[in-house]
């Protein structure tokens, strides 16, 4: 598992995850690395992301590496994944990356979960959009656009639990909590229902500047990955160092907060 976070504010979006992948041995999480790349500027030069929970690899390939196997195909002059730089949308975007993902989720019979958010502005576009691709049970549905122009904050995913408390006022579990203690699942619905709007807890203003974005997606992740880490009983399933990446409309993609597999003093 892992978290992501993105927040969306008028000045654009922000991307932050953890950098823990894990590998299930029979259903059952085995091994768990710590150094996972799980976001990656989809198309150099252009204001476009994209971040990755669920599954770490289709086949031999990890996820990051096959975004980057995308990335070469939307820029290559002719190809089938190609886009015109001066004039796409975020949703032929997402489309791209869908078809991609399920031609490579059939060649190697993946059928396990895979979500892809996508973050970015569409060509001469005032403000970004948020998309999702998700791959799920060899299904993979059509891409979902979670946040448009006009929406505002952060969504998160991956490990729900930690920030659902924070920001909802109630466990991921809530309904299954009360119904265990005899509640009817109608009956907890609608009592979630109705204290969601009372509990809800807001986090950042429209007009807020990135660096506060970048401040509280930071936050969001750091928290999860505590909870996490001093919970008794989960798995330990979210960690290692933190990658954030801000998209503006001026500035484009851009790495606020990155780990290298080479000395720093090389990355200059």
């Amino acid at each position: 598992m892992t978290i992501i976070v993105s927040v969306k504010i008028h000045d654009g979006v922000v991307m932050a995850a953890d950098s823990a992948t894990t590998f299930y041995l029979n259903d059952v999480p085995g091994q768990i690395y710590l150094n996972a790349n799980k976001i990656v500027n989809l198309y150099k030069g252009l204001p476009i992301g994209v971040m990755t929970c669920g599954r770490g690899g289709i086949g031999q390939a990890s996820i990051a590496t096959l975004l980057k196997d995308l990335r070469g195909k939307l820029g290559e002059r002719g190809g089938d994944a190609a886009f015109d730089p001066q004039d796409y949308t975020m949703a032929e975007v997402a489309d791209r990356v869908r078809e991609f993902f399920v031609q490579r989720a059939e060649a190697a019979g993946f059928d396990a979960f895979l979500k892809l958010r996508i973050c970015g502005y569409s060509a001469g576009r005032p403000s970004p959009e948020v998309w999702e691709v998700m791959l799920k049970d060899g299904e993979a549905p059509a891409p979902a656009c979670i946040q448009q122009e006009i929406d505002i904050g952060p969504r998160w995913d991956g490990e729900y639990d930690a920030m659902d408390r924070i920001i909802f006022g109630l466990g991921t579990n809530f309904v299954g909590a009360l119904v265990k203690l005899g509640h009817s699942e109608e009956q907890a619905a609608k009592l979630k229902d109705d204290l969601f709007p009372a509990l809800v807890e807001s986090l950042i203003l429209p007009a807020a500047p990135i660096q506060d974005a970048i401040a509280l997606a930071r936050y969001m992740v750091e928290t999860t990955m505590g909870f996490i880490r001093f919970s008794v009983t989960r798995t330990k399933t979210v960690g290692g160092p933190i990658e954030i990446a801000a998209i503006t409309k001026h500035e484009g993609f851009r790495w606020v907060e990155r780990k290298h597999f080479f000395p720093q003093a090389l990355n200059q």
